[in-house]
């Protein structure tokens, strides 16, 4: 187990339905949702990539230099990244909120375990099998059933409740009608 660095972040919902995100470290991130499960990315330091949502609440991102590094969404709008050196802290929504609140009382991410860390590597069989896993979850919660472990509630896995729920068929959908999920694949 180790203590990660937290980097909060806010989203602002723009005009044109794509997002700006702003990190206290003061990098900033421009995201729009490309249908499905991809997110495309670029920021303020030159950097640019995709993110795509895969089951296990694995989120894959390539950047632009076809670098591929994963990340895990551990609910409460937190996702831990680089082997849980980093752990970034969505404060945009109520998840955040309560994560950040939770983590003012020490029980958020005081340590990460193995289990909440992200994979160094997955095999494209290993990434298929995590896709085929979202899309029974999503169409699991478009058609009513219930989260199967693998993301499409807010939180990308179900258990943190973090205001929002992501619906592919119609790009963003949100509980307070912002058009912003915090499953954003942080």
């Amino acid at each position: 187990m180790n203590r990660p660095r937290e980097t909060p972040y806010r989203d602002e919902l723009l005009a044109d339905n794509s997002v700006h995100r702003r990190y206290e470290d003061g990098r900033e991130e421009w995201r729009r949702r490309e249908g499905g499960t991809r997110v495309r990315w670029h920021d303020n330091q030159g950097a640019s990539g995709t993110d795509e949502q895969l089951g296990g609440r694995i989120i894959k991102r390539v950047h632009s230099d076809s670098r591929v590094t994963y990340g895990r969404d551990i609910g409460y709008g937190r996702t831990v990244w680089d082997r849980g050196e980093t752990v970034l802290v969505n404060r945009t929504s109520f998840g955040g909120r309560m994560g950040v609140l939770l983590g003012g009382l020490g029980l958020v991410t005081l340590a990460l375990t193995a289990a909440q860390l992200p994979p160094e590597e997955l095999t494209a069989e290993e990434e298929e099998e995590l896709r085929q896993q979202q899309q029974q979850s999503a169409a699991q919660n478009s058609s009513g059933g219930g989260d199967a472990g693998g993301g499409g509630s807010s939180d990308a896995g179900g258990d943190g409740g973090d205001g929002g729920d992501w619906d592919s068929s119609d790009g963003w959908n949100s509980d307070d009608g912002g058009g912003w999920s915090d499953d954003d694949f942080g």
